[in-house]
Formats: structure tokens, sequence, C-alpha cells
């Protein structure tokens, strides 16, 4: 993700923050400054706690993935909360169960702790609100203890609605998946949650709560980003990978120079070039690494030099498959064997092509399904 900075990494999870981060920060800071240099200092650590927790959080889902054998990318922070990238998503109703409620889980561990300590303390467990502003009592420890104890039971109710992608609606997708098909299940749970998030954005307007509505709206096209997906997934899966590969593009020899290239910019709109050694594939070289290496007056160099590796499928696995390849190793491209010959090259945006057009070619079948198929002379009047 762009603007986020790595600040650790973890059980080789990267942890990251985004640029926007600092706003909140700021802001928590800037409502506690009633009580001056100290309160804003405790405004910003407080909030620093609770996106600790937070990413907690989000390493419950990222180990329980793991636990599956899902990579897991990275987790960044965002002002609204954290996000951990799997490598792939799971396609098992009870892999989704365990991954989605393992974040709330540890939520569930942070209260007991939290409320462990109060008691320890002499204090009573209570709830209170949490807002970035101050609370009745000023900045102490116990404040903290029991702000973080009230933010950690609001993220496990909010993250338990069931309105898809929150865990909530995860957990839903994962039950209703023990009973129907994975597609069916994902429809039914994004459907659930774009209603839902109409009704929290609803809610949130009426009430006055800006960032309620802001929440809500995101969840209601995360929803339907989710129910595509599942429509590309289906489309995708039955598709085989060495019928998209484009077996005609044009290749380079590890000697060819980098200018050379120059000709094949100027008449294709290949943006990827598998360098040869005879028949054996040596590398790939993109598009974008040829321009940058011209800008730099590097055009006397040979392509092997700026050329590097890339993931290898087989020519039978689907374009699904492939694609889950791309997001666990971070890659745009791929090359496509049948046994141990090369066929060519597949892409990210080669995938996302086919990936439309086969979606238009289901949609015209169901509706010929549906409605019959348009008679000749019509579909010439309307063409």
């Amino acid at each position: 993700m762009s603007w986020a900075y790595r600040v650790a990494r973890v059980a080789g999870i990267d942890v990251k923050v985004h640029a926007t981060f600092a706003i909140i920060v700021l802001l928590a800071a800037a409502s506690w400054s009633n009580y001056g240099p100290a309160g804003m200092a405790f405004g910003a650590i407080l909030i620093l706690l609770l996106f600790a927790c937070v990413t907690l959080h989000e390493f419950g889902h990222a180990v329980a993935a793991q636990r599956y054998g899902i990579p897991v990318r990275e987790i960044v922070l965002l002002p609204i909360g954290g996000v951990a990238f799997l490598g792939r998503q799971t396609r098992h109703p009870v892999q989704e169960l365990v991954i989605a409620a393992a974040g709330p889980a540890v939520n569930v561990v942070l209260i007991a702790f939290l409320a462990q300590g109060l008691y320890l303390l002499g204090e009573s467990v209570s709830l209170r609100p949490t807002g970035l502003g101050p609370t009745d009592a000023g900045p102490s420890v116990v404040t903290a203890m029991h702000w973080l104890l009230s933010a950690n039971v609001g993220l496990v109710l909010f993250n338990l609605i069931p309105a898809f992608p929150l865990d909530g609606g995860r957990m839903l997708r994962g039950l209703l998946g023990l009973r129907m098909e994975w597609s069916q299940a994902t429809r039914w749970a994004a459907t659930t949650g774009q209603a839902l998030a109409m009704g929290l954005g609803a809610f949130g307007l009426m009430q006055g709560h800006v960032m309620l509505a802001i929440i809500a709206t995101m969840i209601f096209f995360s929803a339907a980003a989710a129910g595509a997906d599942e429509r590309g997934h289906s489309v995708l899966s039955a598709q085989r990978v060495g019928d998209a590969c484009n077996r005609n593009a044009a290749t380079l020899a590890e000697s060819d120079r980098v200018s050379t290239v120059v000709a094949l910019l100027l008449t294709s709109y290949q943006p990827d070039f598998a360098v040869m050694r005879g028949p054996r594939l040596l590398g790939v070289v993109r598009r974008s690494q040829v321009l940058d290496a011209l800008v730099r007056r590097l055009g006397d160099l040979p392509v092997a030099a700026i050329m590097t590796d890339c993931p290898r499928v087989r020519a039978d696995r689907s374009l699904v498959d492939t694609r889950d390849t791309f997001a666990a190793t971070s890659a745009s491209v791929a090359a496509v064997f049948q046994d141990d010959v090369f066929l060519g090259l597949v892409s990210a945006e080669d995938i996302a092509e086919a990936e439309m057009v086969l979606a238009f070619a289901a949609a015209g079948r169901e509706s010929t399904r549906r409605t019959g198929p348009v008679p000749r002379d019509e579909a010439i009047a309307e063409a």
C-alpha cells in the first residue's frame, strides 16, 4: 500500500503505518489539551496504546491464517483501524470462522487483563466513553486502563456486527459456507453487509456521527467488491492459464541491449518481455524497467543486467490460482510452462482483462438462459 511505512517486522510480517495515521494522533493530543502539555502527551499515548491493541487484533488474524498455511504479506495501520493483507483468501468455512474469530478473541483476552488489572488496583470495572476527548477523570494510569477497556469492548462489539467484510460478516460467511456453496455464502454475506452498512450509515448521519457514516460507506463498497471478486473467482477458476498466456509475444535474447527494446515498445503494448537463452527462460524485463534504464542513460546495458526473476506456473493451473500466486509473492507477471517447455508470460493485467471478458460472457449466457436467445434479425437491428 502506498504511503505506508514499515515500523516493525514480527514473525515474518511487516507492520506498516499509513502516513495519514499521524492525523488521528494529533487529534487525540489536541482533544486532551485542556490538561496542558502533559494532557496532550497523554492523549497521544492513549491513541497509540489503542492502536497497539488493534495491531494485536490483526496479529490474531495473521497467526490463525499462517496456521492454515496462508501467507500474510503485511499489517497496515490506518486512522480507521488495521488491515491484515493475506496472500490469499481461504475458501474453507471452518478456516474462515477461525481466522475471523481470532481477532476479536485477542481483544477479549486484553479486556480480561485490563479488568484484572483494575481489580488489583482496587478500581471498579466499568465502561466509559471512548471518544478522543478527555473523560471526567484526568490523565492517569487508571484512566488509561478504563479507556482501553471500553475501547476493546467497543472493538469486539463493532467487529462482531455481521456486516461483511467485518469479522462478524466473515464469520457469517463461514457459517453459511457450512450449509451452502461458498460462492452463494459470499453473496449472502455481501448482501447482508451492504444492507447493514446502509443502516449504520443512516444512523450515523441522523446522530451526527460522521466517522460512523464514513466507515459504513467503506463497508458498503467493500461488501460490493467482495461480491464482484467472488463472481470473478467463479469465472477465472474454470480457465486454464495456459490458454490465456500470450504465446506469440516478442522475446529478448540475453545479449540484446536496452536501447534495442525501444522498437518493441513503439510497436507493441506488450508490458513484459521474456529474456531467453535459446529455449531456456532466464528472466523477465518489464516495460517500466526499460523506460527507467533509458531515463538513466543506460541504453547500452544488456537486458540481462536489468531482468528479474518471476514465479513459474504450470499451464494446467487455473487463472485464479495464478492470481493467488501474484498476491502471495507480490509479483505481477508469471512464466507459464508445459512440463519444462516455456509457453509465454501472463501478467496481472492479463488476468484482469480475462476476468472482465469472461464475466461479460457469463452474464450473456445467464441472460440467454433466463430470457432466451435474441432473434437474429432483432440482434442485427440493434447493432
